[in-house]
């Protein structure tokens, strides 16, 4: 099967699952599956990968797993205890087909059972689509490609301190050609390579595994949070009352960054570590984030910026070279690290669209990245926080 671990996911959905179990345990939500790519057919392999989720479902966590992940410094023993119980319940996801070719992947349930659906899932669709349409992989495509990526950074000499994480699993290839990347990344880029956000790798290889909160986070705080307005400041002190300080790097694009920035004021800026960019003009968005530090008295080179929006890694040296000396980099790399063997890769997403009974969203500074099944909220939403326009 392609799923052989409940650690062959991100790191995120752990240390977010340990904040909903301490603070929304009861929380329900409901996640919906789209394919940003044209055109590809998946009902040809719907059976197939509700056998590979049937098979998904059946996985525990092993001795092993859990003291590696008791290991790591931010996870509590009493996360740990409930993770020896886990497993994921079947009767919480669907799989049914759409006109066209598309289908329906909808998770529905408590959150604190159904978070670790999301990566594991959109691997699967990845793989078995890839699997049925490329019985002969262009692994020696793949090698070449993966080769020149390091040879650029190896080669030139202003990139003594760049760094890259791979954030590959859920667009991946293959789960074989995953592992393949990783142990050449180890093998080759030595401190060029930060880690993985995989934490059955980071366990497996020693790797640093790397991650904080993803969208669905602060969307979820839409519908448990005191008032609409003030959700992404609730999101962000729950988080830190949480990790007390550990795990400081704030995701900026949920409500733009105009909003982003009115939310993070000087109290969160000398609190988190730094902020992720996943949406809009990276460059704009470093630049605006730097000025922001400053005007709230905050030195921004000792701050870390994390660039994880579709990147590659010629973007990657463009912003490394453009931030030097002005702050702390680090980059992401998904698609172009994992799934980059001269295929057209799928865009696949599974997003949050309800907590607790009403609609959640977000609302990107790339349009297309905007996921809401309520328009008359998303509209709401936009009013709120006066995000009407994009701000990158």
């Amino acid at each position: 099967m392609i799923i052989t671990s409940l650690l062959d996911t991100d790191l995120y959905k752990f240390t977010m699952m340990q904040v909903v179990l301490h603070q929304f345990p009861a929380a329900q939500v409901e996640y919906k599956y789209k394919c940003r790519t044209p055109g590809i057919d998946l009902h040809p392999y719907a059976d197939e990968m509700q056998r590979e989720i049937d098979a998904l479902c059946e996985l525990r966590f092993t001795d092993e797993e859990l003291t590696y992940l008791g290991g790591l410094r931010f996870i509590k023993s009493d996360y740990v205890d409930f993770l020896r119980l886990f497993h994921l319940p079947r009767r919480c996801i669907s799989v049914s087909k759409l006109p066209g070719g598309e289908l329906d992947i909808v998770v529905k349930g408590p959150w604190l059972h159904t978070i670790l659906f999301e990566i594991p899932v959109l691997a699967i669709v990845n793989e078995v689509y890839f699997r049925n349409n490329h019985l002969a992989p262009a692994y020696g495509e793949g090698r070449q490609r993966l080769a020149a990526k390091m040879d650029m950074v190896r080669s030139d000499p202003e990139l003594h301190d760049f760094h890259i994480a791979d954030y590959g699993t859920r667009r991946r290839f293959s789960k074989a050609w995953h592992e393949e990347v990783m142990v050449t990344l180890k093998e080759q880029m030595g401190a060029h390579f930060a880690g993985t956000s995989n934490v059955y790798f980071a366990m497996k290889y020693g790797l640093t595994p790397l991650g904080t909160m993803a969208h669905e986070y602060l969307q979820a705080c839409q519908g448990l949070g005191p008032r609409l307005r003030d959700s992404q400041i609730y999101g962000f002190e729950v988080w830190a009352r949480e990790y007390r300080g550990d795990l400081g790097i704030a995701l900026s694009d949920v409500y733009g960054m105009n909003a982003f920035l009115r939310d993070f004021d000087m109290y969160f800026c000398k609190l988190f570590d730094g902020a992720r960019h996943d949406s809009g003009d990276p460059f704009i968005w470093g630049d605006r984030l730097i000025e922001h530090y400053k005007e709230n008295r905050v030195d921004p080179r000792t701050k870390t910026l994390v660039f994880s929006d579709s990147l590659t890694f010629p973007l990657a040296i463009q912003l490394a070279k453009y931030f030097a000396g002005r702050c702390i980099t680090a980059f992401g790399i998904g698609t172009n690290l994992t799934n980059d063997l001269s295929y057209q890769p799928l865009q696949v997403v599974m997003k949050m669209v309800k907590c607790n009974g009403q609609p959640v969203a977000k609302v990107s500074d790339t349009p297309e990245k905007t996921m809401c099944d309520d328009k008359a909220y998303l509209a709401y939403l936009r009013q709120v926080f006066e995000i009407d326009t994009p701000a990158v």
